[in-house]
């Protein structure tokens, strides 16, 4: 009887799994089909922009035109760049309005409306869509469709409101206007890319708990103090990877800026994009060109940097 019971407590002990190698996280087979997933993209990535990033900062160690012999040129390319010329430094501050006039309509624009629409009751599929809709439009279409809006000649859509309002005197060619052509050429960048950002605050919104919200509301919090101290906490992963983005994108906004005004009037709305591109394309100075496309990149690094550094430092506060 001994022998039975124990034949039967043997029976029911549940097979031994067999032991993975020390380390491995994944069965073998599972390695390889992520292996097999994951090199193709890898590869892509290096080949579209590993590789041309490579090729540019070799290139801006020499002096080329595009058809002739290159010729070693040194760091000569950087420090013209950093020491000789006005106009890279005219178009590098311009970059940065851009980019804060991009921040706050797209993030804050965003912001808004992801919050507006957790309280919309009905109709939120057609508000997403609508602004969405920028994000998918032509490049081409959007830069005509603001070329008619900033319009003087014949009177576009905003000095036409001007003048509805009683305020003709205010009515200007925006993008003609020394003063005026930088907004100009970035509110249509902020208002093609808010309706992306909103969707991604707007997914983040709607996962944050109602009941914490609906505790803090019942303790008499503010809307404000719900906001900050219970959503804003919730989705700020979500905040930090969209600023990220937000920031990288503006950094190297070229394609709108470039259509509407090419740069001008003068340098008022050069950036560091048109400017690189004219010096490589129009003036055939491809290394200088490259040297200028280096800086983009290590600007666009330490612009990361910064917002990680900045976020970190509040999280430890």
């Amino acid at each position: 009887m001994a022998e039975i019971a124990q034949a039967g407590v043997g029976a029911q002990r549940p097979p031994r799994r067999p032991r993975r190698p020390n380390g491995a996280m994944l069965p073998r087979r599972s390695t390889l089909s992520v292996l097999v997933f994951l090199v193709p993209p890898l590869v892509l990535y290096g080949v579209a922009v590993l590789l041309p990033i490579l090729q540019s900062l070799v290139l801006s160690f020499f002096r080329w035109d595009g058809i002739t012999e290159m010729t070693f040129a040194g760091i000569d390319n950087y420090v013209k760049m950093l020491t000789r010329d006005d106009v890279f430094w005219t178009a590098f501050g311009n970059a940065l309005g851009y980019l804060a006039i991009c921040l706050v309509l797209q993030l804050g624009g965003a912001l808004l409306v992801a919050g507006l629409l957790t309280a919309l009751p009905r109709a939120r599929e057609l508000v997403k869509t609508l602004y969405l809709l920028p994000a998918v439009i032509s490049t081409v279409a959007i830069a005509l469709l603001f070329q008619r809006i900033y319009s003087l000649d014949p009177v576009g859509l905003i000095n036409q409101a001007l003048a509805w309002v009683g305020l003709e005197h205010l009515q200007t060619a925006w993008l003609s206007n020394v003063q005026t052509v930088l907004v100009a050429v970035s509110i249509p960048e902020g208002w093609r890319f808010t309706g992306l950002y909103m969707l991604i605050i707007y997914a983040a919104l709607i996962a944050v708990p109602r009941e914490l919200e609906e505790a803090a509301r019942l303790d008499g919090a503010s809307w404000w103090q719900v906001f900050w101290k219970i959503r804003f906490p919730y989705i700020r992963p979500v905040w930090i990877t969209t600023t990220i983005m937000a920031t990288t994108f503006a950094l190297r906004g070229f394609d709108i800026p470039y259509l509407l005004t090419g740069g001008g009037p003068g340098q008022a709305s050069e950036l560091l994009t048109t400017y690189m591109y004219k010096t490589a394309f129009v003036h055939t100075d491809y290394g200088y060109a490259s040297a200028i496309s280096v800086f983009i990149v290590i600007e666009c690094l330490v612009a990361v940097g910064i917002i990680l550094l900045l976020l970190r430092r509040r999280d430890d506060s």
